[in-house]
């Protein structure tokens, strides 16, 4: 391997696929709740979903996981999905969608570069919904990197943005 190889900055992550339990279940939290757009099916196992029109951000099925229980939080695999949304009018939108739905956060964090909240999907897979703060509020380490943190979210400042 050649040494020094940095990837390409325009790189994006494309999608994630998850393995569910229950489909339908899954729908309605992705589809129903947080909004995304079903892109198409495969029949009662399988869906793919997207913003605007993609052909898929999130792939879910139950090509071996149909009723299958969560996976061990103590075990290896996916910590959590982050959605990233363009603003923060758009995160507190979908805070105030969560809050209506009485739907449980598992946590909310200031990171100094982004704000977030996150809970779990019905399978207890980790998701992270999040917005990045303007590259002109990150602050910097003395070495250059990036000054990275986790304290908490001023939940009523969130929820203001549309209020």
């Amino acid at each position: 391997m050649k040494e020094g190889y940095i990837i390409p900055a325009q790189t994006k992550i494309g999608h994630v696929h998850l393995k569910v339990a229950n489909l339908q279940r899954s729908l309605k939290f992705y589809h129903d709740l947080l909004g995304f757009e079903i892109t198409t099916m495969y029949g009662d196992q399988a869906a793919f979903i997207s913003a605007g029109g993609y052909h898929h951000h999130i792939g879910l099925n139950t090509w071996q996981s149909k009723d299958a229980p969560p996976a061990s939080p103590h075990g290896v695999g996916l910590y959590h999905t982050a959605i990233l949304y363009p603003t923060r009018k758009d995160l507190a939108i979908i805070y105030d969608r969560l809050l209506k739905a009485h739907y449980p956060l598992t946590g909310a964090s200031d990171h100094g570069v982004s704000e977030a909240i996150y809970l779990n999907d019905p399978d207890d897979n980790g998701v992270e919904l999040y917005w990045d703060k303007p590259k002109e509020q990150w602050t910097y380490k003395a070495d250059g990197t990036i000054e990275m943190f986790t304290h908490r979210l001023d939940l009523a400042s969130l929820a203001n943005e549309i209020r």
